[in-house]
């Protein structure tokens, strides 16, 4: 007889908590082989692909492609040792409400490829719903008219890691603060759920209860083990609005949808901050919000840095691209300065300096600005770093980059020039300590050796961590960046 696994979406590493359903690749009734993917997600860092750890007859799909998923929540069902003949098992198919089938995945099930561990040892604390739990898919439990509303809404002290290029990698934290007793509810007078933490995954459910004043201790969750969803607090919001608007406006007033009210004008088009996007406003705010950060600019004279790559590129073997050299003058100067190739830990109110130079580069995709990281770029040739580059720049475009390739660096270049700009102030990639801008190289006039010539002319810009150095330092490494480019035999001392 065939055994129905269920497998959830997995933990995908570097704090990511969610994902969207891209593509699903299987449908129902397909066959697939183990370690197959089966569903393409997108993070906040990256678009990737799920493999299924069993293999057998897909029975059902949780979620349709559009949809955000937390971790841990159900992707589909897998019938194995069954045939194609036999069909979709127990329950409706390619519904999010479709009932789950449990059997050996209760083991490590969360993972990418094989058939994970065996059964886990029982957790300290479990939690335990005060109702019964509703079937997957149906809508929260309202709780009843309130006559005051109160926030209780337990939120965590866990934090999420960005992205990519997006921020530190946090973890979740404690799910829900205590509440003791009974209490008054957002929407109602009621009994609150009893000790113990709220069962939310995601920080963003508990963000969206906290913004609307809504109690998350009141619903019971349509998720595995009483889990709250999304889809529970926007159901409540929206049985509780024709309540709120009763009990709170005295006079008839337009209606108004349920959610935090907007500050921005009406009318126009809205586009969510999601996905790659969406990170990359989160990183960016907090690097400004964190930083205290300044810019310093020089002009450079390019014209021997490319006479010099068109010389090596004439002696045969693969082509030196441009990024490459300018990569292999940045990992110079950072042995001499540095201070720049590092972090500020502000718990510790220490600066961590890195023996090892990742070097970020910023690349533009059709899914937003990305960051891709070369590993140990300071051991790296510039026929090695050209290779590189390429190999991340073409995932980046194909949407293939992982959350490896977009985390861990300890320096940032950014080549805007290829935009046709000359210059810019770039705001630091948090939690790194310093970024270097280039510009477009273009013919301008320029005194050479004394006299006015015609030269290939390019701005260098970096945009510093204050609290990592001085102006001092910072100076002296956009000085020696300059003198490399416009003398390139500078780095034959550093070889």
């Amino acid at each position: 007889m065939a055994q129905v696994l269920e497998f959830k979406l997995p933990d995908l590493g570097e704090g990511l908590t969610e994902a969207e359903i891209v593509r699903w690749l299987v449908q129902v009734g397909d066959v697939v082989a183990i370690d197959q993917p089966v569903v393409e997600v997108e993070t906040a860092k990256a678009m990737v692909e799920v493999p299924c750890p069993y293999g057998g007859v897909v029975t059902a799909r949780f979620g349709e492609e559009g949809t955000e998923l937390p971790v841990g929540a159900p992707l589909l069902t897998v019938a194995v040792g069954a045939s194609p003949s036999d069909g979709p098992q127990d329950g409706p198919a390619d519904r999010s409400g479709a009932t789950p089938v449990r059997g050996a995945a209760e083991g490590s099930g969360n993972v990418l490829v094989g058939y994970g561990t065996g059964e886990p040892p029982a957790r300290r604390r479990r939690v335990r719903p005060t109702a019964p739990l509703a079937p997957a898919g149906a809508p929260a439990r309202p709780a009843p008219p309130a006559a005051v509303p109160t926030r209780a809404d337990g939120v965590g002290n866990g934090t999420l890691g960005s992205n990519g290029m997006h921020g530190s990698n946090g973890s979740n934290g404690t799910n829900g603060s205590t509440v003791h007793g009974t209490g008054t509810s957002a929407h109602g007078t009621g009994t609150l759920r009893a000790e113990g933490p709220v069962p939310v995954i995601s920080p963003l459910v508990r963000r969206l209860a906290r913004e609307n004043g809504l109690d998350l201790r009141e619903l019971t969750g349509s998720g595995p083990d009483g889990l709250i969803l999304r889809a529970d607090v926007e159901d409540a919001l929206r049985a509780a609005a024709p309540q709120d608007r009763t009990t709170r406006q005295p006079a008839p007033a337009p209606a108004q949808a349920s959610g935090p009210v907007s500050s921005a004008p009406a009318g126009g088009i809205r586009i969510p901050l999601k996905g790659v996007r969406g990170a990359v406003a989160d990183k960016l705010s907090r690097s400004r919000r964190e930083i205290p950060e300044a810019t310093c600019w020089v002009d450079a004279d390019a014209t021997e840095l490319m006479r010099a790559r068109s010389a090596m590129n004439a002696a045969g073997g693969p082509k030196i691209s441009l990024l490459a050299l300018l990569a292999r003058i940045c990992t110079a100067a950072l042995a001499r300065f540095p201070e720049l190739n590092s972090s500020v830990d502000p718990e510790a109110r220490e600066v961590v300096q890195f023996d090892h130079v990742h070097l970020g580069f910023a690349a533009q995709t059709e899914r937003g600005l990305v960051v891709p990281v070369v590993r140990d770029a300071h051991a790296r040739d510039a026929e090695g770093l050209t290779a590189e580059f390429a190999r991340l720049t073409e995932a980046g475009r194909a949407g293939t980059l992982t959350p490896a390739d977009l985390t861990g660096g300890t320096f940032t270049l950014n080549n805007y020039g290829v935009f046709g700009v000359d210059g810019s102030t770039p705001i630091i990639n948090h939690p790194e300590a310093a970024m270097l801008g280039v510009g477009r190289i273009v013919p301008k006039p320029w005194v050479h050796e004394g006299e006015l010539a015609v030269r290939q002319v390019v701005q260098l810009s970096l945009t510093f961590d204050h609290r990592v150095c001085d102006g001092g330092t910072a100076g002296g490494f956009l000085r020696h960046v300059a003198d490399c480019v416009e003398q390139p035999a500078v780095l034959l001392r550093t070889l």
